[in-house]
């Protein structure tokens, strides 16, 4: 289907995992006993936001949900039908997995419609899996289904982060700290971002095993609550993986703190023991009448020989007070 007149896809669920494609002349001619109709919509496009206002036969609030910009996961059960907002990671090539793109959905017995901006793989699963004749038989389990999608989609992300901070505490003693910061920045840059919405996304879902949906079969109740338990476990990760980078973000700074403090006690050191050298060859080179030693050929040398006299007890002084 061409995206230019928003819609992305539709098909008719016949009830036994298989989706018949169609266009907008078939949706506009659909009716209940056809079969489960699902509507995968691209809510930024005029036809798009027309068919939701004017022709989808829903309320206000589902539709104004369908077309928001900005969301955050959230479930509500209204009237009959189940108003859901997801996010799912952004797996698009030189997109950050953090950056999560949101799908919007409103599903009722009859008919499944979803709204969306950007790519989301794993709807493009769920139709790959209609189109073979492996895909959900009803609105329950389309809603299992792409659940379990967004969550499975979210594993290999939320390892690699758990990998990367597992990798920081050896980095903290071999990598230059220029060099680590920016990779503990984006560990936990990473950990916060899908952290944020994962919370929510969780709650959304438990909420549902709750919820008085007719539709929704105790399978599918129980497989949400799996759901939410595995995403419970990859919250707990994440913020794992964030209070770790923390800590090797505390071991770089204290290693920085305390290369920085033999650095300037070596300074310290060494201006301590120039202070009385400087002070004598400044006292000795004021250009005034009366210097000692002045017309005395080999007084340089015996002033050079005190100064190294002067720095050598310094130097057997600090040791003896353990300074050095």
């Amino acid at each position: 289907m061409s995206n230019d007149t928003g819609l992305i896809a539709a098909y008719i669920l016949d009830g036994k995992g298989k989706g018949e494609k169609i266009g907008w002349e078939e949706i506009r001619n659909w009716a209940p006993d056809k079969g489960v109709l699902w509507v995968h919509l691209d809510y930024t496009s005029p036809e798009a936001k027309k068919w939701i206002t004017e022709e989808a036969g829903i309320d206000e609030i589902p539709r104004r949900t369908l077309l928001e910009s900005e969301t955050r996961p959230r479930s509500t059960l209204y009237n009959e039908g189940l108003l859901l907002t997801l996010r799912g990671v952004n797996l698009l090539p030189q997109s950050d997995p953090e950056d999560m793109v949101a799908v919007r959905l409103w599903i009722d017995k009859n008919r499944i419609i979803s709204t969306r901006n950007r790519k989301l793989l794993s709807m493009n699963d769920l139709r790959n899996s209609l189109e073979k004749g492996q895909g959900p038989k009803t609105p329950g389990e389309f809603l299992v289904d792409l659940s379990e999608r967004l969550v499975d989609r979210m594993a290999d992300v939320i390892d690699q982060i758990d990998d990367d901070v597992d990798n920081l505490h050896e980095q903290v003693l071999t990598m230059q700290s220029h060099q680590l910061r920016p990779v503990i920045a984006s560990s936990r840059r990473q950990a916060i971002g899908l952290r944020r919405y994962l919370g929510p996304q969780r709650e959304a879902l438990s909420k549902l095993y709750n919820e008085r949906v007719k539709w929704l079969e105790d399978v599918d109740r129980m497989r949400l609550r799996e759901i939410s338990d595995r995403m419970m476990r990859y919250i707990e990760d994440l913020d794992s993986a964030r209070e770790r980078a923390s800590v090797a973000q505390e071991e770089l700074m204290s290693r920085l703190s305390e290369n920085m403090e033999k650095r300037m006690y070596v300074i310290s050191i060494v201006s301590v023991v120039f202070l009385p050298l400087s002070f004598l060859t400044g006292l000795l080179g004021i250009n005034v009448g009366g210097i000692p030693g002045a017309e005395n050929k080999t007084a340089f040398l015996i002033v050079c020989l005190g100064l190294l006299g002067i720095a050598a007890i310094q130097f057997w002084f600090f040791k003896i007070k353990k300074w050095i």
